[in-house]
C-alpha cells in the first residue's frame, strides 16, 4: 500500500472553529491520513480560517500566505482553505490567492476528504481528534445564528440557527469522557437558542440537565448564552446543579438604550440589568463573564460614559472588550465608521482599567480560601490551574509553585487508615498530575491570576 499524505490542520479563530478541526482531523486519520502538527514537515495544509473581525481575517490571511511560500519552495505540495473567510469571500480569494488548491465553506467535511481522495465516514461524525489538553473539551451544541445583530457577519458565514439533537450531543459527550474529558464547556453562535428549531422550543436547560448525567464529565461550563432570551428554567438548572458551573459567559456588547437599539440586540438597559440581578439572586456564587464593543457608529462620549458607569456599578466577574469593526454586507455597513481608530483604543483602554480595579479587588476576597482547582498543564516549574470561575484561555489561571517529590502512596504500603487521612498522606508524598482537581489555598493575587499552594487531592 503507498504511504498516505501527511496533513497538517492549522485552526485559527474561535473554539467553534476548533470543533470543527478536531472532527476534520478525526476523519482524516479514519481515512489513513497522517495527522503532523507542523505544517513544514506536512505534505499538505489545510487552513481552518477565521473572518470575524478584521485582525482575524489578517491573520487568516497571512497564515494562507505563508502556506503557499512553503509550496513555492516545494516544501508541501497542496494548500487548502476552509472555515468562515473562506465562506465568505471565496470568489475574492481565489482570484486573489490562485496558489492554493482548493477553498471550502465552513463544515464542508466531506468535500475536504474528497479533496484528498478520502470519503466521509458520516456516522462517526461524533468522533473527533481533540486538540484542547485531554482534560477538557468544547462540545458546540448548534452551528449558525438567527439573532439580526447589526454588526455581525456570522449569519453571513454561518448560516441560520441549527441545533444538534440530544442524542447526538449525549454520544458525542459520552465518547469525548471515555477520552478522560472532565469538563465539557458548551458552545455555539447562541447557546439560549439551543433546540428552538428541532424541538419547537428553547430546551438548553434539558440538555445540560442530561449531559450532567453523564460519567466522568465532572463540570459543565456554559459560553455565548444570550441575553434578550435567556430561559428562566436554565437559572434553576445552573442554580441546583452539582456539575454546571456557577459560571456563566453573557455577551452585552453595550448598555445604552440608543447604542443597543441600533445594534438590535432585542434587549433595553433595564431589561439586562434585570436579567443579571436575578441571576446573581438566583445563582449564588455566580461568576459572571461579558463582551463589550467599543466605538459603535452610534456610541457617542455620553453612551461610551454610560457604559464605563454601568461597568463600575456592576462590577462583572470577568469581561472582554473588542474594538468595533465594520463589516461589509450587514445591518451597520452603511452607518460607516466615524469613531477614529485612536478614540476606540482609548475607549478599550479605559473600560480596562476599570475591569482590572474591579478584578483585583474580587481576587483579594479569595485570598486565605480554599478553591477546587483544575490542573491545566506545567509552565516554568509551575503548575497551572483553573477554578470554576475560569474559562480556558479567556479569563484567569491558578498559578501552584510545587516541587513535590514523587515518593510512594501510603496506601500501597499497606498502611491504608481512614479516607481523609490517607488522601492528604497521598497528596503531600506524590506530584501533582495535570487533569486532576485539587483543593487549593489562595495565598496572594494580582488582578487577573490567584497564586495558590496544594492542600488535599479533591474527588
Amino acid at each position: 500500500m503507498p504511504n498516505k499524505e501527511k496533513i497538517s490542520v492549522i485552526t485559527l479563530g474561535c473554539s467553534k472553529n476548533t470543533v470543527d478541526s478536531e472532527r476534520l482531523m478525526s476523519q482524516l486519520k479514519l481515512n489513513k491520513f497522517k495527522l503532523i502538527e507542523d505544517p513544514n514537515k506536512a505534505d499538505s495544509v489545510v487552513i481552518n480560517t477565521c473572518g470575524f473581525i478584521d485582525a482575524a481575517k489578517e491573520e487568516s490571511i497571512n497564515t494562507i500566505l505563508s502556506a503557499v511560500e512553503l509550496k513555492k519552495k516545494g516544501k508541501i505540495k497542496k494548500v487548502v482553505v476552509a472555515g468562515c473567510l473562506s465562506e465568505r469571500y471565496m470568489n475574492e480569494l481565489s482570484k486573489e490567492i490562485p496558489e492554493v488548491d482548493s477553498f471550502f465553506g465552513t463544515e464542508k467535511y466531506d468535500e475536504i476528504l474528497s479533496a484528498f481522495g478520502g470519503n466521509l465516514k458520516e456516522e462517526l461524525l461524533g468522533e473527533r481528534e481533540l486538540t484542547t489538553p485531554k482534560h477538557y473539551a468544547y462540545l458546540k451544541i448548534s452551528e449558525g445564528c438567527d439573532n439580526p445583530c447589526s454588526f455581525c457577519a456570522i449569519p453571513l458565514m454561518r448560516g441560520t440557527h441549527k441545533s444538534k439533537p440530544i442524542e447526538k450531543l449525549i454520544e458525542e459527550t459520552q465518547l469525548l469522557a471515555l477520552k478522560g474529558v472532565k469538563e465539557l464547556i458548551i458552545i455555539g453562535q447562541d447557546t439560549t437558542d439551543y433546540g428552538k428549531d428541532i424541538y419547537g422550543k428553547r430546551n438548553i436547560a434539558e440538555l445540560l440537565n442530561r449531559l450532567s448525567e453523564i460519567n466522568g464529565i465532572e463540570w459543565i461550563r456554559l459560553l455565548y448564552a444570550y441575553p434578550s432570551h435567556f430561559p428562566e428554567e436554565l437559572i434553576d438548572v445552573i442554580a441546583s446543579s452539582k456539575k454546571i458551573c456557577k459560571y456563566i459567559d453573557i455577551p452585552l456588547q453595550h448598555i445604552s438604550d440608543s447604542v443597543l437599539k441600533s445594534m438590535r440586540r432585542g434587549i433595553t438597559k433595564r431589561r439586562t440589568k434585570e436579567l443579571l440581578y436575578k441571576l446573581r439572586e438566583k445563582i449564588p456564587n455566580l461568576t459572571l463573564r461579558t463582551t463589550f464593543i467599543v466605538g459603535y457608529p452610534a456610541e457617542k462620549d455620553n453612551e461610551f460614559d454610560e457604559l464605563c458607569n454601568f461597568v463600575k456599578e456592576f462590577e462583572f466577574d470577568r469581561f472582554g472588550v473588542f474594538s468595533y469593526s465594520v463589516e461589509e454586507n450587514t445591518p451597520s455597513f452603511i452607518l460607516n465608521d466615524p469613531v477614529p481608530t485612536e478614540v476606540k483604543e482609548e475607549r478599550k483602554a479605559a473600560l480596562m482599567e476599570i475591569q482590572k480595579e474591579i478584578s483585583l479587588k474580587k481576587n483579594r476576597s479569595f485570598i486565605g480560601k480554599k478553591m477546587k482547582v483544575l490542573i491545566d498543564r506545567i509552565e516554568n516549574e509551575n503548575f497551572i490551574g483553573r477554578t470554576e470561575r475560569d474559562a480556558p484561555e479567556v479569563d484567569g489561571e491558578v498559578i501552584i509553585n510545587e516541587t513535590v517529590k514523587s515518593l510512594v502512596p501510603k496506601q500501597s504500603l499497606g498502611m491504608r487508615n481512614n479516607r481523609k487521612n490517607d488522601h492528604k498522606s497521598y497528596i503531600e508524598n506524590t506530584s501533582i498530575v495535570v487533569g486532576n482537581f485539587y483543593c487549593v489555598e489562595i495565598y496572594d493575587c494580582n488582578e487577573y491570576d490567584l497564586f495558590g499552594k496544594l492542600k488535599v487531592k479533591e474527588e
